[in-house]
């Protein structure tokens, strides 16, 4: 069988039996969407960057930026609405500091270089993207943390919640969602990672960060395969 039950093994689960379907019964299940925030999918103008080295950097992301706009913020949209649509929890967090110099970020937050963002909770930076808003009274978690279970409750959340098992999306794949991804594991929750709902920096960072996590820590599977097994059209 070909599939997300055979994709994405690592050599440590090649001889592995094939994975369980998840239990992605309505009244147990949530979505967490992960830190897709208007400050990842802002971008200068190229023509105004003073040096080649910064246009080249520049274009180095360009993918992330069209895999972003043409296939995550999409996929992640249609699976919050039939999610909407069956009264499935939607929850989301986003990275985001509390005072307005930072200084209550995790250390992570604070090194020199990608991770280094000044990101003041109210400002318009740190928002979720209008595309994929929070509804109603869906549950927004800030933290300063890569793991959206350790810098806040989301863990008695979701307890509270009755939830079991939780499929995560967003960004990026290697850090912040694989983090959450493995404290969620470790708190033996069932997580479920849509690898088309997610995005790392490069396309190789992506493959080989979806390798390392799927079967340990969840299963990875594409937004169609997901919905085909809740029975959605």
């Amino acid at each position: 069988m070909t599939g997300w039950k055979t994709r994405n093994r690592s050599v440590y689960y090649e001889l592995a039996p094939e994975p369980d379907d998840p239990d992605l019964d309505p009244a147990t299940t949530a979505l967490l969407v992960i830190d897709v925030q208007n400050v990842y999918l802002q971008r200068p103008d190229r023509e105004s960057l003073p040096t080649e080295a910064e246009r080249a950097h520049y274009d180095v992301w360009t993918p992330f930026h069209e895999r972003m706009h043409g296939t995550v913020i999409p996929n992640i949209a249609r699976v919050l609405a039939a999610f909407r649509a069956r009264g499935i929890e939607c929850l989301f967090a986003r990275i985001a500091c509390h005072t307005t110099d930072g200084r209550d970020r995790s250390l992570s937050q604070k090194k020199p270089g990608f991770n280094n963002l000044l990101l003041p909770k109210d400002d318009a930076p740190s928002q979720i993207v209008e595309t994929l808003a929070p509804a109603g009274d869906e549950i927004v978690v800030i933290k300063t943390t890569d793991s959206a279970l350790t810098g806040t409750n989301l863990r008695l959340i979701l307890a509270n919640l009755g939830i079991r098992t939780v499929v995560c999306v967003g960004i990026f794949t290697d850090q912040c969602v694989s983090s959450t991804v493995r404290s969620l594991a470790d708190e033996s929750f069932d997580v479920v990672v849509l690898e088309d709902c997610c995005a790392a920096a490069t396309d190789a960072l992506q493959a080989r960060e979806l390798e390392i996590i799927n079967m340990i820590y969840c299963n990875v599977m594409r937004a169609d395969e997901m919905l085909a097994l809740m029975g959605v059209e």
